[in-house]
């Protein structure tokens, strides 16, 4: 069959939840809004027009968004998704969106991960780890960079979610070596004892406790995916899967025909403007990670809501370059409300805006989606791929 549209790109805005999930309370996050919070904090000021144009404050009339009135005429279709996936961690939504929701428990070490482990990484690497417990990303290297930098050391740490995390200084410990490093922490928490989703490469720079700041050479190395994803299953229909940002280290490389990492969300999108300049069939997937790491872990909504507005006039580009056979679909995987408590991300329903210039009926209500899996589902339906029947499409709706 000919797919009705040719390529469909999916873009990630990491960890922009639009409100409290239903299942919120059992991750004590009720309350949480983080686009709403964002979206006071400029008080009426916010200014995303084409975001605003494909239905983003039609999303949810009940709660209006300041400065993001609802659209009489949309030019898009609107909704949200609702994350199943029993963790609340970026592997968590999206392999939900691929078709793989996570039905068992990852780890959780915020006591500190066992000593043989601690062990392990000391004699692999000759050096100290220090920490070893939960803490803000920005604030261990501020309270514990300078020990590092004076001993060789390494700091490991974790959070709320399921990652085993590893801090140097770049001028001691080599990008090289950190790889390394992670890579065999990551052999070493792929169970049975420990099960972590997600081992972090978090190289910092700076010359003293005032001035460490982490940089762009982040490295995220996930558990393998434990089945077959949409984009395994295009890639076997003989489909492109473009993937961009930390796609390719969240699927471990699996189902992605080409990759692009990205040193930042504009670096991003300027993969994302290559790729639409691109003659490719298939999926092109899409992360912007900044609004997490950068702006929600450090709770900081002005911050955020500038990167929003950045990213929105970056997407009139993208609208303009597009064609009739391309799909644009805007989600995010989780929450991390930048006004909440506690620095983690956050149990959130998250957007879903679809946009094509051939769509027949912009202005549809998607709903609340009862899982992410309905956009995998749905780029499946567009391409004619058969899934194993995690989530419904909605293809008819964005046709």
């Amino acid at each position: 069959m000919d797919p009705r549209y040719r390529r469909i790109f999916v873009i990630v805005l990491d960890a922009m939840g639009v409100g409290e999930a239903p299942d919120s309370a059992a991750f004590d996050d009720v309350g949480a809004d983080t686009l709403g919070s964002i979206a006071r904090t400029y008080d009426g000021s916010l200014a995303v027009p084409n975001l605003g144009s494909l239905g983003l404050g039609n999303i949810r009339t009940d709660d209006p968004l300041p400065g993001v009135p609802p659209a009489e005429h949309p030019r898009g279709c609107y909704g949200r998704m609702t994350v199943t996936s029993n963790g609340n961690d970026s592997i968590d939504g999206h392999w939900e969106m691929m078709g793989l929701p996570v039905r068992f428990d990852m780890g959780h070490c915020p006591d500190g991960f066992p000593r043989w482990l601690v062990d392990d990484l000391e004699g692999f690497s000759g050096r100290r780890m220090l920490v070893n417990r939960a803490y803000s990303g920005t604030e261990v290297i501020r309270d514990h960079g300078e020990q590092a930098v004076e001993e060789g050391a390494v700091i490991l740490y974790t959070s709320g979610d399921s990652v085993l995390q590893l801090a140097a200084h770049t001028g001691v410990v080599p990008l090289d070596e950190l790889y390394r490093l992670c890579e065999h922490a990551r052999g070493l928490v792929n169970g049975p004892e420990v099960v972590m989703g997600r081992v972090i490469a978090r190289p910092f720079v700076g010359d003293d406790a005032g001035s460490f700041s982490r940089t762009s050479e982040r490295r995220d190395y996930g558990l393998a995916p434990t089945g077959p994803t949409d984009m395994d299953r295009l890639v076997g229909a003989g489909y492109d899967v473009l993937a961009i940002g930390k796609i390719g280290d969240l699927f471990s490389g699996r189902g992605i025909t080409r990759s692009w990492h990205n040193e930042s969300n504009m670096d991003g999108m300027d993969h994302v403007d290559e790729a639409v300049a691109t003659d490719f069939c298939g999926l092109c997937f899409v992360n912007l990670v900044d609004f997490d790491t950068v702006y929600g872990h450090r709770r900081d909504p002005v911050g955020e809501g500038r990167a929003l507005m950045d990213f929105d006039a970056r997407l009139g580009r993208v609208m303009a370059a597009m064609g009739p056979d391309d799909l644009l679909m805007i989600c995010a995987d989780h929450g991390n409300d930048p006004c909440y408590k506690g620095t983690d991300h956050t149990r959130e329903l998250v957007p879903l805006l679809a946009f094509s210039p051939s769509m027949a009926h912009p202005g549809q209500d998607l709903g609340t989606r009862p899982t992410a899996a309905d956009l995998g589902a749905t780029v499946l339906d567009n391409f004619g791929v058969e899934g194993t029947g995690e989530g419904t499409s909605f293809l008819a709706l964005v046709s």
